[in-house]
């Protein structure tokens, strides 16, 4: 797997430099460029089977996402439309073990999906994205057995990387019952923080291991610390498990790896599977507000042998 990412990111960067000069590229219906290598062996993938790929997205000299430094992705083998202007496109082309390039260009992305060009991108650039078939799956349960097995050792990937940092910064840490490393600086001497406590919490937020800070509620007198309710979903799981260990008062820093921060779903100062590291105080700990339930709106009455009550719905979560 190694030797395939270090491929991978080889032929990305031979493409990148020779993407300037667009022969020797195919084109597909939509105007698409791309180029596949392949031994030719093995039936190319089929409609409603699923690619696992490893890729490099490009724009200038800027490396904008590589799977590599993450989890494979999966992509279904599916029908697109003639101006569908997407990898996808050449995917029925693809046999486990291929490699291929797609370079699009912003100014066809513009026209073609009729919104504004992201602020990253420029009017005359080129998105080379470089791929490397990995394997091909009949179906979506190998997929996802798959994808298990590849988040496992995504997970470990990631709890080493912290280990390592605190050990060769001689951090000293405790660590929360789902996984979150944390150094308690001051455990504070209030009310602990718990299931159903509302908690108020000043933090910023640092990427990993840079330390360089992406957000924070103490940079100007006016901000106000954050309040949540501990064990209702609505924070990252490493908050809710590493503020457990502090009470009213405490203050520290927490280390979560990835799985317990954003994931593949970060914010827009992030990285997917990114490490995160949070200073955070405790400002108050005090017990949650009653939840207020508003009564339902009740149909007319009808004169029927067994009226049945409408159902409720739980409320959206909103995660931090």
């Amino acid at each position: 797997m190694k030797k395939n990412k270090t491929y991978l990111f080889l032929f990305a960067m031979v493409f990148a430099a020779a993407a300037c000069n667009t022969s020797g590229l195919k084109k597909t219906n939509s105007g698409l460029l791309y180029k596949i290598i392949s031994d030719g062996k093995g039936e190319p993938a089929k409609k409603g089977e699923f690619l696992k790929i490893d890729f490099v997205q490009r724009v200038r000299d800027s490396v904008l996402f590589n799977s590599a430094e993450s989890v494979p992705t999966y992509a279904k083998v599916d029908s697109v439309p003639a101006n569908a202007y997407s990898a996808m496109e050449i995917f029925p082309m693809l046999r486990k073990g291929d490699s291929a390039v797609v370079v699009l260009l912003a100014d066809s992305i513009q026209k073609k999906s009729g919104q504004p060009l992201p602020p990253f991108l420029r009017k005359k650039d080129r998105i080379i994205v470089s791929f490397k078939v990995l394997d091909v799956f009949a179906n979506q349960d190998l997929v996802l057995k798959d994808r298990d097995a590849s988040m496992e050792k995504q997970k470990e990937k990631e709890i080493k990387a912290v280990e390592d940092y605190l050990t060769t910064n001689k951090i000293t840490t405790q660590k929360g019952a789902k996984g979150t490393y944390v150094e308690i600086k001051d455990p504070g001497t209030g009310v602990a923080v718990d299931s159903g406590k509302e908690v108020s919490v000043l933090y910023t937020g640092k990427s990993f291991p840079t330390g360089k800070v992406f957000e924070t509620n103490t940079a100007h007198p006016n901000n106000k610390p954050i309040k949540f309710v501990v064990g209702k979903g609505r924070i990252i799981p490493g908050w809710d498990d590493g503020l457990r260990l502090f009470k009213k008062g405490g203050k520290g820093t927490l280390y979560i790896p990835a799985y317990l921060a954003y994931d593949a779903q970060p914010g827009p100062n992030n990285k997917p599977y990114e490490n995160l590291i949070f200073d955070v105080e405790v400002v108050d700990v005090t017990d949650a507000p009653a939840e207020v339930h508003p009564n339902p709106v009740m149909p007319p009455a009808k004169i029927t042998p067994a009226a049945k009550a409408p159902a409720t719905t739980p409320a959206n979560k909103t995660k931090k």
